[in-house]
């Protein structure tokens, strides 16, 4: 240990004079310090010999005795003096302080800077770093003053009385012993101040340390086994899962025994980010299955955070997305860090207990093996796990099959049945009709079979289709199995409008970015229809326009509402029909036009929900507002599954019901409306396991239209059966043109 002194010092007193030195070891006479009231006091009070005991004298070879402990005094005494030395003052014996025996620690020298006759004179250590060598320690240098060091205290406790004054000092706390030193581990102590302190409290509380250590070990143990056993669905959490061997950690644990220190080191801080990636991604798998009914696409769904974003700030408000977004990113910088953390601490346990770690990984390895041969199973799981293996593997096939089907896919879409049939030859039996392609957001299967949902949805489907009979409408009804499931609807609404199966965002860039025939395009290319899109939730620029070919679109902006929004959804639907109605199709066209419309309404959270008004009053769409004050709020339905279904199947029956009343409304003989949902709502109201399945129906006057897909076996009226055939959503286009008159030619 190192301490200061006074740069008052009073000159060492060697025992050997310095005549009796060789020459070139002579140094000249320090000049003695004038005599001041102060110094005669300090010579006064420190006796004659100005000595406070003999502890820390030096051996017979001029070192300083290992175990011997002093400490330096204001009076430039030097402990631990390797020699007699020439003293100008009075007393003929170096100054000591007085401590007690058997302290293992090793005296410091002062800072006078006086030459002594050690052979070797060594930098002391850091205060907490023991010395490997009893050497006597480098002095500082003559000419720096310092204030004198409080005495480091000694392990056997006891007094240590300042030589050469007459005020004692104060009583030093017992030092904390020595911890074991780690095989390997040489160098890897925190710097002294937290060592230090810890080591104190350590020592004052040692039932409460032993606790807090093992506690955070087993914490660190529980952390990395959940990492290795976690599965990446909500119905996999079962107890069976967490009480399996993983055969990672009984090989990571083969691993970090035999490195070294640093290597040790490196390797398990970076498993530990390993491990906590992976818990990420299972998480992210959770969530995506539970909103979108798939896994997580390492190389697409990067995307899709942005909408995720927006979503949630147009649901529960600026401030709350941001502190959600802010919770999000602490929680995976935080995950990564105690993961990592985790790891080291245990990897240091192993390395501190060689011989018990690696007869357990013998053990524990011997076990698994045997476990997996017989397919040992506990509760119906395999107690032999490799799971995290097979995650990775499998997100890496995942990844490279993804990357095959980009290639694939680009080839595979410049292939159209109708991309070279001449115009006329398209859709011919639909010259002169009003058409309009409407989609239903979320509206799926269950909520046409759900217990929950389908009484009061069947109760509307049949309620609006005995309004279109009664009106002239006729309506058939069937099946298609969405590309998507849950959410990213324009994924839907591609796939049924190209005839390809769009099923990730890859796709729908490729295929947006081409030009392959869609069923609008169709319409627009045949030159018998003016074609406009409706598309109340487009609030940026949309260039997808042009794949679609749309010859104008009416977005959010351009239908001039000034009502509020109902959570997601920018405007009620019955005021986008009613706006749709005024700005486009209540006006005078040369051409019949071909409308394709997004409903939004029945978009999730599901609340607040709007409520039918009479049409006189939709007006601007101001009458909204004590409707959306009044409604429920997003955060009262989003966590809860029933009342989610509930106000799912209530936002259903709006939307259908807007609809229907607007073709009752404003159709007429030439009108044909074809509907459908784009994908199945959240797994959270249709169910773990439910379908893709969506309903879809072609409404119309004149019986001629029907009479065209009487081959299809569809239902007649708005609600297919449970029996109804059902189609890949990819292949309505083909279907639907070769039905009205389109001749295929590749």
């Amino acid at each position: 240990m190192s301490f200061n002194t006074s740069s008052r010092q009073l000159p060492d007193t060697d025992e050997t004079p310095d005549e009796a030195r060789p020459r070139e070891a002579r140094t000249p006479d320090a000049p003695a310090e004038p005599e001041t009231p102060e110094t005669a006091t300090r010579a006064t009070t420190t006796g004659p010999a100005g000595a406070a005991g003999p502890s820390g004298a030096a051996g017979p070879s001029g070192a300083e005795a290992p175990g011997d402990s002093s400490t330096a005094t204001e009076s430039g005494a030097r402990p631990g003096a390797a020699g007699p030395t020439e003293s100008p003052e009075e007393s003929p014996e170096p100054a000591k302080a007085t401590v007690p025996t058997g302290s293992p620690e090793v005296a410091e020298p002062t800072d006078s800077g006086e030459p002594t006759d050690s052979p070797e004179v060594t930098e002391t250590a850091d205060a907490d770093e023991p010395t490997d060598s009893p050497q006597v320690a480098e002095t500082a240098a003559p000419d720096s003053p310092q204030p004198t060091a409080a005495a480091e205290p000694a392990e056997s406790g006891g007094s240590v009385e300042s030589a050469g004054s007459a005020e004692p000092v104060a009583a030093a706390e017992p030092a904390v012993p020595a911890e074991p030193a780690v095989p390997g581990d040489e160098g890897a102590a925190s710097p002294a101040p937290v060592k230090g302190r810890w080591r104190g409290w350590r020592a004052r509380y040692p039932v409460a340390a032993r606790a807090l250590t093992w506690t955070t070990t087993g914490l660190a143990a529980v952390l990395v086994l959940f990492a290795l056993l976690m599965p990446n669905s909500s119905a996999g959490f079962r107890p069976g899962e967490f009480v399996r061997i993983p055969v990672e950690a009984v090989f990571g644990a083969a691993v970090l025994i035999v490195l070294p220190r640093r290597p040790r080191l490196v390797v398990a801080a970076l498993a530990g980010l390993v491990l906590g990636a992976l818990t990420i991604l299972n998480l992210l798998d959770i969530g995506f299955n539970e909103y979108l009914g798939r896994g997580f696409n390492l190389v697409l769904d990067w995307s899709l955070f942005s909408d995720a974003q927006a979503y949630l700030q147009d649901t529960m408000g600026k401030q709350a997305t941001l502190g959600i977004v802010v919770a999000l990113v602490l929680f995976v910088i935080v995950l990564l860090a105690v993961m990592s953390l985790a790891v080291v601490r245990l990897a240091g346990l192993l390395s501190r207990h060689t011989a018990t770690a690696t007869r357990s990984t013998l053990v524990l390895g011997t076990v698994w093996i045997a476990c997996a041969a017989l397919g040992v199973q506990f509760t119906g799981v395999p107690v032999a796990s490799d799971r995290t293996a097979k995650s990775v593997e499998d997100r890496t096939k995942r990844v490279q099959a993804t990357l095959r089907d980009e290639a694939a896919f680009a080839k595979f879409a410049k292939k159209d049945a109708f991309a070279n049939t001449p115009p006329d030859q398209l859709l011919t039996d639909l010259r002169g009709k009003d058409m309009m392609i409407t989609f239903i957001e979320s509206y799926g299967r269950s909520a046409i079979e759900d217990p929950v949902m389908a009484p009061g949805v069947d109760a509307t489907l049949t309620a609006e289709n005995q309004k279109l009979v009664k009106a002239g409408f006729a309506a058939k009804s069937g099946w298609l199995t969405s590309a998507t499931y849950g959410g990213s609807s324009w994924l839907g609404h591609s796939t049924f409008l190209s005839g390809l199966w769009i099923s990730n965002q890859q796709r729908y860039r490729t295929v947006t970015a081409g030009d392959h025939l869609t069923l609008t395009k169709a319409f627009k290319k045949s030159g018998g229809w003016d074609t406009v899109g409706v598309m109340p939730g487009v609030q940026k620029a949309w260039p997808e326009s042009k794949f679609y070919g749309l010859d104008k679109v009416y977005d959010s902006h351009k239908l001039e509402y000034k009502g509020p929004k109902f959570s997601w959804s920018t405007m009620p639907d019955q005021y986008a029909l009613t706006a749709f109605q005024r700005l486009v199709h209540g006006k005078k066209h040369d051409k019949p036009l071909m409308s394709e419309i997004i409903l939004t309404s029945s978009h999730q959270p599901w609340a607040p929900i709007p409520e039918l008004v009479p049409q006189d009053q939709v007006g601007d769409g101001s009458i909204y507002d004590s409707i959306e004050k009044a409604g429920k709020k997003p955060a009262d339905i989003i966590t809860d599954s029933a009342k989610s279904k509930q106000e799912y199947g209530k936002s259903i029956q709006y939307s259908v019901s807007s609809l229907i009343n607007y073709l009752v409304e404003y159709g007429n003989k030439n009108t044909v409306l074809i509907f459908l949902g784009d994908h199945q709502p959240i797994a959270r109201v249709s169910g773990n396991h439910a379908s893709r399945d969506v309903p879809v129906s072609i409404v119309a006057k004149d019986p001629k239209v029907l009479d065209k897909i009487a081959d299809w076996g569809w239902t007649d009226g708005l609600q297919p059966e449970h029996n109804a055939p059902v189609w890949k959503m990819s292949s309505f286009r083909d279907r639907f043109m070769t039905a009205y008159g389109s001749t295929p030619a590749p």
